[in-house]
């Protein structure tokens, strides 16, 4: 039953992703990295139904992670970039290729390899103390450190050091989320008087804004592929320091972990740089320009997203500009 829950909560994160992608790509730059692109973005219908699939992905994974180890569920929530070109290949009707074929074919057997490798087991899910979630918090400055150099660049790249931090939040959101729901006892207001719901919003929020930032930086194939490798390795890391999980280490163990976890990232990389999601920016950008008067665009795919990139190189010098003032 946890396979089924971990691939539900995949296929919904999938979706939220596709939706809310689409909806923040056309946000404001004035917005970037400023808690004001979720108050706009909430405006759009598209960009709430893809946060209410989240939500659902998200629940569906905290029942999982509460019945089950992090290092366990974690690989398996790294399908959703698997789901989210499925989706977006019924959306929009364009067809898959090989590239795409052969990703889901390695981050399948990625995640297969990894976890009859590792088999995690053991752990404490009632015995995690403070000074370990402290140790944990450490991904908190690989998290600053994505921020940091995403201002020096623009673009996909930028995209992709955001959704880089996004995940790194978003794993320690699992372990956050496993700590909440055990240590509920169905009073409230005993729940509300511990520091981890608190901790558990407000790494949520952050988590969240980086993601539509990095959405709204640059296309889904730069920013999708690094959140979903980002977030099982921050989950497993936190599994292991805070739950003390225990993963075998034995020679044959270790040498499919290792594949396994290349398999993984090769097959999301091969994925997340898909014609499929190459195609389904270009039509965005015709779309958007056609939604702003300018329907000649559509004669001009190449144009369109020639423009949609020099559209994100202006946002860029005009935030420099801002900064500097």
């Amino acid at each position: 039953m946890i396979y089924v829950i971990g691939l539900a909560a995949a296929v919904c994160l999938g979706l939220g992703f596709v939706l809310q992608q689409h909806a923040a790509q056309s946000a404001p730059a004035v917005d970037y990295m400023r808690f004001r692109l979720l108050l706009d973005l909430l405006h759009k219908p598209i960009w709430v139904a893809g946060v209410g699939a989240m939500v659902v992905g998200q629940l569906l994974s905290g029942t999982a992670l509460a019945n089950a180890d992090v290092s366990l569920v974690e690989p398996m929530l790294t399908a959703n970039l698997l789901f989210a070109l499925v989706i977006a290949h019924l959306l929009y009707r364009e067809s898959l290729g090989f590239n795409e074929w052969a990703g889901a074919l390695m981050l399948s057997a990625g995640v297969a390899m990894f976890i009859v490798g590792s088999q995690p087991s053991g752990g404490n899910p009632d015995g995690d103390s403070l000074p370990r979630w402290v140790l944990a918090m450490g991904i908190l400055v690989l998290t600053e450190i994505c921020i940091i150099a995403a201002r020096r660049h623009t673009d996909v790249v930028r995209s992709m050091l955001l959704a880089t931090g996004a995940g790194l939040l978003f794993g320690i959101q699992d372990g956050l989320t496993r700590r909440v729901t055990k240590t509920f006892d169905g009073s409230v207001s005993h729940l509300l008087l511990q520091w981890s719901p608190y901790a558990l919003v407000a790494v949520g929020a952050v988590g969240l804004l980086l993601a539509q930032s990095a959405f709204e930086a640059g296309p889904l194939r730069a920013s999708l592929p690094a959140l979903t490798a980002a977030e099982p390795l921050s989950g497993i890391a936190v599994g292991v320091v805070v739950f003390q999980e225990h993963l075998r280490v034995d020679p044959a163990a270790l040498a499919l972990e290792v594949c396994g976890l290349v398999a993984m990232v090769v097959g999301v990389l091969l994925v997340g740089t898909s014609g499929t999601f190459r195609k389904m920016e270009i039509r965005h950008a015709t779309l958007h320009a056609h939604a702003n008067g300018r329907p000649y665009l559509s004669m001009h795919v190449g144009h369109a997203a020639h423009r949609l990139r020099l559209a994100r190189a202006k946002k860029f010098e005009a935030e420099q500009l801002n900064h500097r003032a």
